[in-house]
């Protein structure tokens, strides 16, 4: 049966069974990899350039655009997601906006120019206060909060573009402002009633977007397995791409333990745990970014030195352990949550790259990709018996 072009934004129900992502809501991922893939591009050239801090400042300032502009569609959508052609519509605008930014990343992590990343967020956020003044228009009962969610994105919005006017480092300053009043908008709005999303289909749309991030790592491996092949066998590079596998795969097991939904007990739980993962999307997004210069390190492509490289691996990984760790005691029962594997393998990490100036780059990280693997060994053991 044909879908209606219109349908009434009524709500959706947040008890509705079988609830899985849509068509659209998966190609609105699929434009923001391109977005990811260019943030994790410039930090690894801003590492192989000796940048570091400030390479890891600008990757995430830019994150985070990518990440808000994300997170804010998700949890509509599970409110609201009619699907239908005006819905489509303007989340078509979105998905522009998403490659707008993309293509500003190079130069606002290369030259500090904000300017195509602000215009591309912009494009991204003004189709989101169209679709909550649609929401408040045919959804009475959200009506307020829907009204307060336009309001504060719209004031935000004018904001950023406001703050392309600010001087160095007054700039970077007002990011921080203007992204603390961003997070604070949902909590605004939901003073006069909290929207009513789905569980299963906020934590089916969060594991979804950890693929998407996890994509970066596999790109990685990919290119030192090609690279190790072309350079007739470098070992280093064969050992960079075995570690980068079991560090993907790690993460990934790490992240879909199962159960996050069932623990979603308050608005306010949910918040934290949504908010989060900006720094569980991020490190395993700055993951992929490290990855590269490791390949390029391998190459001798690279003149930074090797603890700097294997800091660039190492330090994401363990950001995304401890920040997994975290969240779970937020939404697993309790007593369930076993931390003492995973703050262990975290401290074993930041160790490793110690091994990179006497064994190889490569060397270090194959280590690195068996640490997570030994604390899920643990973690699964005790949980079997």
């Amino acid at each position: 049966m044909q879908a209606p072009w219109r349908r009434l934004m009524g709500g959706r129900d947040p008890q509705e069974e079988h609830r899985a992502s849509t068509p659209l809501e998966l190609l609105f991922d699929l434009c923001f990899v391109v977005a990811v893939s260019q943030a994790a591009a410039q930090l690894a050239h801003g590492i192989e350039e000796g940048h570091s801090l400030q390479a890891v400042a600008g990757f995430a300032m830019v994150f985070f655009a990518i990440w808000w502009a994300w997170m804010s569609f998700t949890w509509f959508a599970s409110a609201y997601d009619t699907d239908d052609g005006p819905f489509r519509l303007l989340t078509l605008l979105q998905m522009a906006g998403a490659l707008i930014l993309a293509a500003g990343v190079p130069a606002a992590l290369t030259d500090y120019d904000f300017t195509q990343v602000t215009i591309g967020y912009a494009v991204m956020r003004i189709p989101m206060v169209a679709q909550w003044l649609r929401a408040a228009r045919e959804h009475p009962e959200g009506r307020q909060t829907a009204r307060r969610n336009a309001l504060g994105i719209t004031v935000v919005q004018v904001l950023w573009i406001l703050r392309l006017l600010l001087p160095h480092p007054f700039d970077y300053i007002a990011f921080v402002v203007l992204a603390l009043a961003e997070v604070a908008v949902p909590a605004w709005a939901e003073r006069t009633g909290a929207i009513k999303w789905h569980p299963e289909h906020i934590a089916e749309r969060y594991g979804l977007f950890t693929i998407i991030v996890l994509g970066e790592v596999i790109l990685a491996s990919t290119v030192a397995f090609g690279s190790a092949m072309h350079a007739g066998v470098s070992i280093q590079l064969i050992l960079v791409a075995v570690g980068g596998l079991l560090l993907m795969f790690g993460i990934w097991w790490a992240y879909f333990l199962g159960g996050d939904e069932h623990g979603f007990r308050s608005g306010k739980v949910v918040r934290t745990w949504a908010y989060g993962h900006y720094v569980v999307f991020g490190s395993v997004a700055a993951l992929g970014g490290g990855l590269e210069v490791a390949v390029r390190a391998a190459e001798h492509n690279v003149h930074v030195p090797p603890l700097v490289t294997g800091y660039a691996v190492a330090v994401p990984v363990a950001l995304f352990l401890i920040a997994g760790l975290l969240l779970r005691w937020l939404v697993w029962p309790s007593g369930t949550v076993m931390p003492v594997p995973f703050i262990a393998a975290s401290a074993a990490l930041l160790l490793c790259p110690l091994l990179a100036p006497s064994l190889g780059i490569g060397a270090a990280i194959l280590v690195m990709g068996l640490v997570p693997a030994a604390a899920l060994t643990v973690l699964l053991s005790r949980r079997s018996t």
